[in-house]
């Protein structure tokens, strides 16, 4: 495959050699905090599961390694974002789409939990709006349709 055929040519591919953009580095830290909180729940859930008194146990831990392992989605967009990788914009853009509802439950408990609802719906708001900016689409070498590789 030659340099004119391949999908990351040079001449296609992101400039890697320039500052990073801020907005593509506000999206990056934005999808690493989600990714950090879902660890930090995750560890929470399992070890109020195994060392409190849940009404099932077993629940309790398989709902906290879940949140561990939903983790890594966002926190390897964070990555990538921060490495200039095309791809990671769509595990990005999948987290919060998949945080707004998410936060609408949250809005909807009579609880401590509207303060949270407030904070995700925000947090992914914010990203969604930073990751669709045309500054972080060329800085991650994304091209719109029916545009050619120049």
């Amino acid at each position: 495959m030659s340099s004119e055929q391949s999908p990351l040519a040079p001449e296609t591919a992101p400039d890697a050699t320039g500052p990073r953009p801020r907005r593509l580095i506000y999206a990056a830290a934005l999808a690493g905090l989600e990714g950090l909180a879902l660890v930090v729940g995750g560890v929470w859930i399992s070890v109020l599961g195994i060392t409190g008194d849940p009404d099932d146990r077993q629940q309790a831990v398989t709902g906290g390694v879940t949140l561990m392992v939903l983790a890594l989605l966002p926190l390897l967009a964070a990555r990538g974002l921060l490495g200039r990788r095309s791809w990671s914009r769509g595990p990005a853009v999948i987290t919060q789409v998949m945080a707004l509802p998410v936060a609408y439950n949250l809005l909807q408990a009579d609880s401590m939990a509207i303060p949270a609802g407030i904070a995700l719906a925000v947090v992914a708001v914010a990203a969604l709006v930073l990751l669709v900016n045309g500054e972080t689409t060329r800085a991650l070498g994304i091209r719109g349709p029916g545009n050619p590789p120049k």
